[in-house]
């Protein structure tokens, strides 16, 4: 068994160089700048060590203030939903109260209705609306066509004679049981009337 103060790499580690003093690549002692002495060294270390703690209690205090201002929020109803709307609002107003909207509203404006009161802009007004009304009065027009020409085919000989056609084949397919005719047999095979004997047509 081995000795409490020796283990199981204590045989191991006995060539690893050991630099007690302040050695260029320790990150705790680095070497001092050029021109600064060791005690101006440790005064600017102290003062860092203090800087930080203040910067830590700082940061601790700011916490406590937000959860503070945060709770008193809350107990007014003011959710973040509710203040991005109010800061979008805020800020759309004053981009709208801002110079350069200002002006460049003014600017369009004036664009607007120099375009509008021109010759070219009147002109291109009107040839828009008259083509937009003869192309409404075209499309009533062939709309009313083909009505007419849809009531006087359904009126013509061809296709009354189409329809009867169409009947007499109904009556023969469907209505041969029923009146003995061709000696046509029922789907249902009985003397029952056929589902098909009350359709439609």
């Amino acid at each position: 068994m081995e000795p409490a103060g020796q283990g199981l790499l204590a045989d191991t580690m006995t060539d690893v160089p050991v630099d007690v003093g302040g050695a260029a690549g320790d990150p705790m002692n680095p070497p001092l700048p050029e021109g600064l002495t060791e005690a101006e060294a440790e005064e600017l270390k102290n003062e860092l060590c203090k800087v930080e703690e203040e910067i830590s209690t700082l940061r601790q205090v700011l916490a406590a203030k937000e959860r503070h201002a945060w709770d008193l929020k809350k107990k007014l109803g003011q959710t973040p939903l509710n203040q991005l709307k109010q800061n979008f609002t805020k800020g759309l107003h004053d981009v709208q109260m801002s110079n350069a909207y200002v002006k460049t509203s003014e600017t369009l404006g004036a664009w607007n209705e120099k375009v509008t009161k021109s010759e070219a802009y009147k002109k291109t007004s009107e040839t828009l609306s008259q083509a937009g009304q003869k192309t409404s009065a075209a499309l009533s027009t062939v709309g009313t066509a083909i009505t007419r020409k849809l009531g006087d085919m359904r009126n013509s000989q061809t296709f009354k004679s189409f329809e009867d056609r169409v009947g007499s084949l109904k009556s023969k397919v469907v209505g041969g049981t029923q009146n003995g005719a061709d000696g046509l047999q029922s789907p249902t095979g009985s003397g029952e009337k056929s589902p098909q004997d009350n359709a439609p047509f």
